[in-house]
């Protein structure tokens, strides 16, 4: 087993910190997951296909309630944790590397900073390419030729090459949510109306 995972299983070495705790606190032990799971991709010299697995299993996630709650349920025990993500794991066809790493994180009593880690490594990939990673919301999917020209308008912003993450989102009904780094632009029809209705509110 190489030192790296054994890392990993000092990562969370402390006692059980429910989701409740600080969002610092989350991202802290999410980057360091991130970071050792990249130095395993480096070592393998598979940073892209566990990058695609991350986002399988982010696709999972996010079409599944209960997973959600498996993953954010601090009730659920390490074993019944590490049981039910080994099956999630398996039927996705998610082994390797990342298959290896969740059965880690699982008997940390850790998925809940799953999200978290997929976001921070996503980061770290983008970084060691030279390039700046771009958390995307649209309301619906982009077509190739919509995913060009942001790239290439996030290019002009940054300075640099910009790998993009799109995630789905009807609800924000039209417009797009871009988020690279500590910077957000809200350019959605939800966040507009509510903008809208506050402006309203206010000359009534």
């Amino acid at each position: 087993m190489s030192n790296l995972w054994f890392r990993i299983l000092e990562c969370s070495s402390e006692n059980f910190v429910p989701v409740a705790d600080t969002t610092s606190h989350i991202s802290g032990v999410a980057e360091r997951y991130a970071s050792s799971l990249f130095e395993l991709a480096l070592e393998a010299k598979s940073e892209k296909l566990v990058g695609d697995d991350l986002t399988r299993l982010e696709t999972l996630i996010d079409g599944s309630d209960d997973l959600k709650r498996l993953i954010r349920n601090p009730v659920f025990s390490a074993d019944d944790q590490f049981k039910a993500i080994s099956a999630v794991a398996d039927k996705a066809g998610i082994k390797g590397l990342v298959g290896n790493f969740l059965k880690v994180v699982a008997r940390n009593r850790r998925l809940f900073v799953i999200p978290g880690i997929i976001r921070a490594y996503r980061l770290i990939e983008a970084k060691h390419r030279g390039e700046v990673s771009a958390e995307v919301t649209s309301a619906h999917a982009l077509t190739a030729a919509q995913t060009t020209e942001l790239k290439a308008a996030l290019k002009g912003v940054t300075g640099k090459d910009v790998a993009i993450h799109v995630t789905v989102d009807p609800s924000i009904m039209g417009g797009l949510i871009v988020k690279v780094g500590s910077r957000q632009i809200d350019t959605s029809l939800r966040s507009k109306l509510s903008t809208l209705k506050l402006a309203l509110k206010e000359v009534g």
